[in-house]
């Protein structure tokens, strides 16, 4: 498998758990937003599996070196993780988003139509939809991306959706993923962004470990119970398992389909930040500020569609989730590159 976007935080522990059921991996990265000790630490937690995985440090946007990749070695399948992600980030720099989220993809796809395989599970959003009518959220509800980050993820489903279209023997899942939290068990994997996290969860993480102030809680006034907006968080593990079944179901039928992989269960920021608190053992400090460009109150997944087609359910709780994204917080302070407690 070529796995893209492969120090990544969920393209990391989807190694992981691809290499300890058996499979080959090639992993690139080009570190933008992740870390090479991550490489050394899927090798760790994979044991004497992480002896299949071998690493090619590489921008996917470079269509020589990738064309050079897929033409030297037989790939089964791909997975294609390698983008920018945050919806904050997207809204003050929406160009770069563009260029690195919609060339990444068609250099991808251009190198697979030439190369092969013409097999892809493709890391989708579930922040597609934007303001909702219905929750929970099915596959088919009406995509209204409200800022840059879920545009492009859309407009690369678009592009994927008209090549299955134009040449049948593809076969594509995208995987629309409500919100990945959490860490490996081990404490040795986990989310580590560089520079400010963009994220609720790794931000409230650094929070923990004393290398933030406070978290920000953006709005408190949204037409939920508590007010605070509410988010389907899913364990990074349980989104890496996803992968593989979409990987083992990816000959099903040809062509392209579309899965939302989530819990079905909506966690409010106030909730989280709870539930944090209590997997550390402290109040942590907060503070409510307004509401941020791009967000919506409310996002939770119908997840029935990936239990009937790919036989997955997510098993794992918010308690869990916090547990184990402090484990690798408590133990990683600096994160990847800073010093291990």
């Amino acid at each position: 498998m070529l796995v893209t976007g492969a120090a990544g935080f969920i393209g990391s522990h989807t190694c992981v758990d691809l290499l300890t059921a058996g499979y080959r991996v090639v992993g690139v990265d080009n570190f933008a937003n992740s870390s090479p000790r991550a490489v050394e630490r899927i090798r760790e937690v994979a044991g004497e599996a992480g002896a299949n995985l071998e690493f090619v440090e590489l921008d996917v946007l470079d269509a020589v070196a990738l064309g050079k990749l897929l033409a030297a070695t037989p790939f089964e399948a791909v997975i294609h993780f390698a983008a920018r992600k945050a919806v904050g980030e997207s809204v003050a720099m929406p160009v770069e988003y563009y260029d690195t989220n919609l060339n990444a993809t068609l250099r991808l796809v251009e190198a697979l139509r030439e190369h092969g395989p013409r097999r892809l599970i493709f890391s989708s959003s579930c922040s597609i939809h934007g303001d909702v009518d219905v929750l929970p959220i099915r596959e088919d509800a009406p995509a209204r991306p409200t800022n840059p980050y879920s545009r492009t993820k859309w407009m690369c489903e678009q592009i994927l959706a008209d090549v299955c279209a134009a040449q049948p023997d593809w076969h594509v899942t995208a995987l629309r993923y409500f919100n990945p939290v959490g860490a490996h068990p081990s404490g040795l994997l986990g989310e580590d962004p560089r520079g400010i996290p963009n994220n609720l969860m790794p931000y409230l993480q650094q929070v923990a470990v004393g290398r933030r102030e406070y978290l920000s809680v953006f709005g408190d006034d949204y037409p939920t119970a508590d007010g605070t907006g509410v988010r389907d968080y899913i364990h990074v593990v349980d989104l890496a398992e996803g992968h593989r079944a979409a990987l083992e179901h990816l000959d099903d039928e040809a062509g392209y389909r579309v899965v939302n992989l989530g819990t079905g269960v909506g966690t409010s920021v106030q909730q989280l930040l709870t539930a944090f608190g209590a997997a550390c053992g402290r109040e942590l400090p907060h503070r409510v500020v307004a509401r941020r460009d791009g967000d919506v109150a409310a996002l939770y997944a119908d997840p029935s569609y990936a239990a009937e087609t790919l036989g997955w359910r997510a098993s794992r709780g918010l308690d869990e989730m916090c547990r184990d994204a402090w484990e690798f917080q408590r133990r990683n302070p600096g994160g990847y590159d800073g010093a291990a407690a």
